[in-house]
């Protein structure tokens, strides 16, 4: 983005920052938006879907004590939320993919940390996981991420990489543990 920035004409800056604050008046004021703008996070002008799954860690903390079923079905909830409400968004900004959208951030660390012990460095290591799958998109989320559309679309390729990282997590923690 800031290459791209590099190459704007003063008047095109201007444009940009009067979309940029639309955008915020318009996510703030509509909950469907505030929810898929991860009550917010997503308005960051740098990394919003870091700032989303930094968002997702609280949320993490707060779920992580109950059952797995009960943990697995708030996830789920999430997801298709987040389905419905990221087509909404979608449409209303009338960009597929906007990169402020990351209620797919927040449902993708949550699948993360499935049945991670709740200690800061497993944190850490699922937000770290979770970004780094998230950001390199390894096959098939990026193909995924280029043909779905739709609210399943925006989730589904979060979905995929959480999953990769919940599968590199617990290798890392049975490894661990197995020392």
């Amino acid at each position: 983005m800031e290459s791209i920035q590099i190459f704007l004409s003063s008047k095109d800056l201007i444009i940009f920052n009067v979309m940029n604050s639309s955008i915020s008046k318009v996510v703030l004021r509509n909950p469907i938006h505030f929810l898929s703008f991860g009550f917010g996070s997503g308005l960051s002008p740098k990394a919003p879907g870091t700032m989303g799954t930094i968002v997702a860690i609280p949320i993490f903390l707060a779920i992580s004590q109950l059952t797995l079923a009960l943990y697995l079905f708030i996830v789920v909830i999430i997801f298709l939320v987040g389905c419905w409400a990221s087509g909404k968004t979608a449409n209303a900004l009338k960009v597929h993919d906007h990169p402020g959208i990351v209620i797919d951030e927040i449902a993708g660390y949550l699948i993360t940390m499935i049945m991670v012990p709740v200690t800061w460095y497993w944190v850490f290591l699922g937000f770290l996981l979770f970004r780094l799958f998230d950001i390199w998109k390894p096959w098939p989320i990026s193909m995924l991420d280029k043909q779905v559309k739709g609210g399943f679309g925006i989730m589904i390729d979060d979905v995929l990489a959480a999953f990769y990282s919940l599968l590199s997590l617990h290798i890392v923690i049975w490894s661990v543990n197995f020392l």
